[in-house]
């Protein structure tokens, strides 16, 4: 009988659905809730996924995460507490949302006739303060106003401070209050309020972001909400209605499909970081691996990869005009690859032009290793003599080391990460020659239609996992904006 209960109430569809609707912890700086709760709500109607928000003041809120540290995503109305959170490892990525500045906020009619800071001191104002240590709004306030020597004398005319926007705004709106300092939101939001122009500069301001924690166990469900936040279709919708400047954001995709150029040198030291961000984002990365002389030939006849990371910088400059400003991350060295044991004795460039020897290089025009050997050889006046020997020239390096150890070549010009996977199987002798060296940038295409996607694709490119395995695969590491 009991067997048959279990088995009458065993529902393995609902299970899966409840897979597929993952539950999670936000929390949300309290000046954030008209935005962010009609945006979380539209977000579980779409995916049924669940989300419980807890609001308070994004100090008080950091605070508590560092202690607990529990729960999935944090917004914060300020993007300098958020860099506080990333560089006390509680928050990891970080999507842009909103932006908004500091205003006076008085009773509408501004009954007190109150239009600059030092207006504030007067003694029939009753002025109540953001805390800057519970409030971002605080926080940005006391960061403006202290350089001036502004915010002490405020802070000790204040009858209170409080830890939320909503409690300022609520205290003018009940009569508690002559004035306050709270977000241009906030006053758009509250009817009861208006806002004294010119009290701050425009560039007084703060970015509104969401940032994934640390502690997240379900990041990739994390990170389709976040990016559902800062979707101009979906969630910028919601701010943009509250008052906001929304950021610019990612087109909404549940899952985004990129499309990824890559030089064939890169594959061994990228694929690994590729695959841990595709698991992580909950995303799809259709890479196209070739020479480089074939990639940039798509590119300039109007394919838009998402992004492109080149075997030389030679080949970004040639579509650079469609491409964001490159990152260099890494060199590799280009190297004479032989047999184990180098048989025939072969040390450097004009030993490889001996009658007889069979030789394979890249191909000039499809692939970047094929135009840095051409020019190096012409440098030192060898082309001709090196390429009566060439028996085959391929786009990429890698369809050369596969000829050179089924024993069909003497020699191959290639990179020195191309020769890595070979292991014993090769003797690698270095060419000790100016140019001798490709270096590796990456970049984001100007029209992709993910830049935010694409931009932590870039950190997770660059970070310092991705390093290990560059330096593990024969680059050396030189991360830096390239020139």
């Amino acid at each position: 009988m009991g067997v048959l209960t279990l088995l009458l109430s065993w529902n393995p569809s609902a299970r899966r659905g409840a897979e597929r609707a993952p539950e999670l912890l936000l929390y949300c700086a309290a000046g954030m809730k008209a935005a962010v709760e009609p945006a979380v709500r539209e977000f579980e109607a779409a995916t049924g996924a669940r989300v419980q928000i807890q609001y308070g003041g994004s100090g008080t809120l950091l605070a508590n995460l560092k202690v607990a540290g529990i729960g999935d995503l944090f917004i914060a109305a300020d993007h300098l507490i958020l860099e506080q959170a990333r560089a006390a490892g509680v928050v990891k990525e970080v999507i842009p949302l909103a932006r908004m500045t500091p205003v006076i906020a008085v009773a509408q009619g501004n009954p007190k006739g109150i239009h600059a800071l030092g207006d504030l001191l007067r003694p029939d104002v009753r002025l109540v303060l953001p805390n800057p240590e519970a409030a971002a709004i605080g926080t940005v306030a006391r960061r403006e106003l202290a350089p001036s020597g502004q915010w002490e004398p405020l802070a000790a005319h204040a009858k209170a401070f409080k830890p939320t926007v909503n409690d300022l705004a609520n205290d003018v709106k009940l009569g508690s209050a002559d004035a306050v300092i709270v977000w241009d939101v906030t006053v758009r939001q509250y009817p009861e309020l208006e806002a004294v122009p010119g009290a701050f500069s425009t560039d007084a301001g703060s970015v509104v972001g969401v940032g994934v924690l640390t502690a997240c166990a379900q990041p990739a469900a994390a990170l389709r909400l976040a990016r559902f936040l800062g979707a101009p279709d979906r969630g910028l919708r919601h701010f943009e209605s509250e008052g906001f400047t929304p950021a610019q954001g990612d087109k909404w995709a549940e899952m985004p499909e990129l499309v990824f150029f890559s030089g064939g040198v890169n594959r061994v030291a990228i694929e690994e970081t590729l695959r841990r961000f595709e698991e992580r984002e909950g995303v799809r990365i259709n890479r196209i691996y070739n020479g480089c002389g074939i990639l940039t030939a798509q590119i300039r006849a109007g394919q838009e990869p998402d992004g492109y990371f080149a075997c030389d910088i030679s080949f970004m400059r040639t579509v650079a005009d469609g491409f964001q400003p490159a990152l260099t991350l890494a060199e590799t060295d280009m190297v004479i690859a032989t047999p184990a044991g180098n048989p025939r004795g072969l040390v450097d460039l004009k030993a490889l032009t001996q009658p007889g020897l069979k030789i394979g290089v890249a191909n000039e025009q499809q692939s970047a290793l094929g135009a840095l050997t051409a020019k190096l050889l012409r440098e030192h006046a060898l082309f001709d003599s090196l390429m009566a020997n060439v028996v085959v020239q391929t786009p990429t390096a890698d369809l050369l080391v596969n000829q050179l150890r089924a024993g069909s070549l003497d020699a191959v010009i290639v990179y020195r990460a191309n020769t890595i996977a070979a292991g014993g199987q090769l003797t690698v002798t270095a060419i000790n020659l100016p140019g001798a060296t490709a270096v590796q940038p990456v970049a984001i295409h100007q029209r992709t239609e993910f830049p935010r996607l694409m931009e932590r694709l870039i950190a997770a490119l660059s970070s310092a996992d991705s390093q290990a395995r560059f330096t593990a695969t024969g680059f050396r590491w030189r991360k830096e904006g390239s020139r």
